[in-house]
């Protein structure tokens, strides 16, 4: 009996990640194919190249691995066409039917009536959005309408509830008699505590 000791591929630890992007300019300079620090984020964002995005004090950058970059140099080698002096010639495609030059008709140009309108008319999409946007607009104004008669209905009601309740205190008063002032309630207080 055997025993199934396959392991599955490590994945890379960050050690692997050395190079700054400073440092992949320099390896791609000196593949002969320069690019910008722009090119590389993207190169690490789409994954082209194997990276890590890390915090550091001053925000976040990638760290790269180097034989990503190494990987990504011989494949864009392999693809990009060669220009060099080594390059093939190539053969100039023969005609199927000659052309009848006799017989083009050039294009008239813009006459003096003929002028430019930039933006004249819009596409359907941006009208659409821009036409939905008006009717939320609409709406919100009339929303802020009503709003505004309600908290003046509230605002009266809350006068006229005030103007009961000061009636209503003006009325109880003869029949409650006359409150004791504050003064005398803490004398009758203090008068019950010594006893």
């Amino acid at each position: 009996m055997s025993i199934d000791q396959s392991r599955h591929v490590a994945t890379s630890d960050d050690g692997d990640f050395t190079l700054s992007i400073d440092d992949a300019l320099e390896r791609y300079a000196r593949a002969g194919l320069p690019r910008t620090p722009r090119s590389i984020q993207r190169y690490c964002a789409k994954g082209h190249l194997d990276c890590r995005l890390v915090e550091t004090a001053f925000g976040e950058k990638y760290l790269i691995s180097p034989s990503s970059i190494d990987k990504h140099i011989a494949y864009i080698e392999e693809v990009r066409p060669v220009s060099a002096g080594r390059d093939v010639s190539r053969h100039v495609a023969t005609d199927v039917a000659p052309e009848n030059k006799d017989h083009i008709a050039l294009a008239p140009g813009p006459t003096s009536e003929d002028k430019s309108r930039l933006g004249a008319t819009n596409p359907p999409d941006e009208s659409r959005y821009v036409a939905a946007l008006e009717r939320e607009n609409a709406f919100l104004r009339d929303q802020v309408t009503v709003k505004d008669k309600q908290i003046g209905e509230l605002t009266e009601r809350a006068r006229e509830t005030n103007l009961l309740i000061h009636g209503l205190q003006k009325m109880l008063t003869p029949l409650l008699g006359t409150a004791p002032s504050g003064d005398q309630n803490r004398e009758d207080r203090s008068i019950s505590g010594m006893q």
